[in-house]
């Protein structure tokens, strides 16, 4: 039997976080090349127990997720490997990469012979799965399911519409700054929940800010504009920080080196007050970037780390039918 073993991207966004699940304005997602490997094991592979466990523990909710959709899954999880390029609770979506990676191998493992669930249904599924714990939103999930770029008109409950899909210039890649400092996710979402019910006017400017900062992102993406990229970007990152509060002394102090020392305009990736920094960059220049915003976070930010890495291709180019709506 040949080897299960699923591979998937983690995601940077662009602009627009939190719009996936408030509803009424736009996101920009990006898969990214730093992977998630699940890799199903025999029984018995010590290894395989305390990977998975260091990565969260995941494995048997999945699973027993999975029971109540795939008839003839047995009681026990078969044991896993877990392998992840991209730094855990760093705004990157490694937690969903993880999960999705874990619903294909899963899938695969369990229903051996039979028809594997589409990719539309992995993405609801592993948004319906962390949506009863976070209740968050399903950018994430569409991004690190379809991979490329995905402009989202987010929903209140529910995948978001993905209205269009490109891919990244094969000339440009990315910069990922991991600042070290972890987010801290869920308690940003109950807080802006709370916001969202009292009507927050911050929380307007921040919706109003982000949206349009989505379509100047689009359109750069669109007319490949790189300058126009980058100052969109930070157009995304002002909203954030200055509307809710989501950057640190620490993530500003990045942005300021890597424009100072590189030229790179950075963008928190994520919401949580903490995490990772993304830029793009032409790759002919890359490697120059790389060794300058080194040379200069050695000194300032030793415990930062820069991942440079491509964009993750998209996996079709049809349209997306509108999702069915998640019960209440």
């Amino acid at each position: 039997m040949h080897p299960i073993r699923a591979v998937v991207p983690c995601r940077a966004c662009l602009s627009g976080e939190d719009l996936d699940w408030l509803g009424g304005g736009r996101s920009v997602s990006l898969a990214l090349a730093l992977p998630t490997t699940v890799e199903v094991v025999p029984e018995g592979a010590a290894r395989a127990a305390g990977q998975e466990a260091a990565e969260g523990g995941w494995r048997d909710e999945v699973w027993a997720f999975l029971r109540g959709r795939l008839p003839g899954l047995g009681p026990v999880p078969p044991p896993v490997l877990v392998h992840s390029e991209a730094p855990p609770a760093s705004g990157l979506s490694s937690s969903t990469a993880l999960i999705v990676a874990l619903f294909r191998a899963f899938a695969e493992a369990g229903t051996p012979g039979r028809a594997l669930p589409s990719d539309r249904t992995i993405a609801q599924w592993a948004y319906e799965f962390e949506f009863a714990r976070f209740h968050g939103g399903g950018m994430d999930h569409l991004a690190v399911v379809e991979g490329g770029a995905l402009l989202l008109d987010g929903r209140e409950r529910g995948l978001p519409v993905v209205r269009e899909r490109l891919a990244l210039p094969e000339e440009w890649r990315v910069v990922v700054v991991d600042s070290g400092t972890r987010k801290d996710t869920r308690h940003h979402i109950r807080d802006v929940r709370a916001q969202l019910s009292a009507g927050d006017p911050a929380l307007a400017a921040y919706r109003r800010a982000a949206d349009g900062a989505s379509e100047r992102v689009w359109e750069a993406l669109r007319g490949r504009d790189l300058a126009a990229l980058g100052a969109a970007m930070s157009d995304a990152h002002v909203a954030m920080r200055d509307h809710q509060r989501m950057s640190t002394p620490l993530l500003e102090d990045l942005r300021r080196s890597a424009l100072r020392s590189a030229g790179l305009p950075l963008k928190l990736s994520g919401a949580g007050g903490g995490g990772a920094l993304v830029g793009v960059c032409r790759a002919d220049a890359l490697a120059e970037t790389v060794e300058r915003l080194g040379r200069a976070l050695r000194v300032t930010h030793p415990g930062a780390r820069i991942l440079p890495t491509a964009a993750a291709p998209g996996i079709r180019d049809a349209p997306t039918p509108t999702p069915t709506p998640t019960p209440s």
